[in-house]
């Protein structure tokens, strides 16, 4: 989640450094109860001239997510990927809209929806021409977890089950799966190995003090060794890290 231009211009610094072209930033942040505090807070429309200077300073491409179709002639020149996130999965009529800008959609799996729902709401966006759409398996709703805050188990065989049935790309996001950011280096080493074709990490320069999710982020220094980590496996599994 975007919190100030100042904590988002150190994590643009280590993407640079660690040669990374995606930024996923947050401006709007759907929590499962609407209560806002001086802690837990998004920045909303106001955090749009900050992703402009992001822009202006650093080499990275955006990625952001929309919660209401309204919004998307607000955000489209400011972001170069639309997110639609897990809740959203099914607002076919959000996916419509976001799609018909022809920017690269990334759309995440519903924790409660099979792989069949998940391509058929891509469709929506395939439908209308726009065929630069990106899945995600961000974990799955289940009665029993390893861990109290965990509500949801990352679902690695989806990955593999997508590519056997679809030609998009599917990410990991094993940061919102687990919501435990000691877990997220074996999750995302593991989505690596079933094939992943990308991964989302949540990263933060004091994590334990983040605005939103402080459980799921992992610091920079966690963050840097991952990456050397993917990147040395990588080239075991001839994936080229970007």
């Amino acid at each position: 989640t975007l919190e100030d231009e100042g904590m988002i211009f150190k994590c643009c610094e280590l993407l640079e450094k660690k040669k990374l072209k995606m930024l996923r930033v947050g401006l709007y942040k759907p929590l499962t109860f609407p209560y806002r505090s001086k802690k837990y807070f998004e920045l909303g429309d106001k955090g749009l001239m900050i992703l402009e200077k992001i822009k202006k300073n650093f080499n990275v491409l955006i990625v952001s997510e929309i919660m209401e179709a309204e919004k998307i002639p607000l955000v489209k020149d400011f972001v170069d990927v639309l997110q639609i996130g897990a809740r959203n999965m099914q607002n076919f009529p959000l996916i419509t809209n976001a799609a018909k800008t022809m920017k690269p959609i990334l759309l995440k799996r519903h924790f409660g929806c099979s792989i069949r729902d998940l391509l058929g709401a891509a469709e929506y966006a395939l439908i209308e021409k726009n065929e630069k759409v990106i899945l995600c398996e961000r974990g799955i709703s289940a009665p029993h977890t390893h861990k109290s805050t965990s509500r949801f188990l990352l679902d690695l065989q989806a990955i593999p089950a997508v590519q056997d049935n679809s030609c998009l790309p599917i990410i990991s996001d094993p940061s919102h799966a687990s919501f435990w950011h000691k877990w997220v280096r074996s999750l995302a080493l593991a989505s690596l190995a079933v094939g992943s074709d990308g991964l989302m990490i949540e990263m933060h320069p004091d994590p334990r003090n983040a605005a939103v999710d402080p459980l799921q982020a992992i610091n920079f220094e966690e963050f840097s060794e991952l990456v050397d980590k993917i990147r040395e496996i990588g080239k075991v599994l001839e994936k080229k890290i970007v």
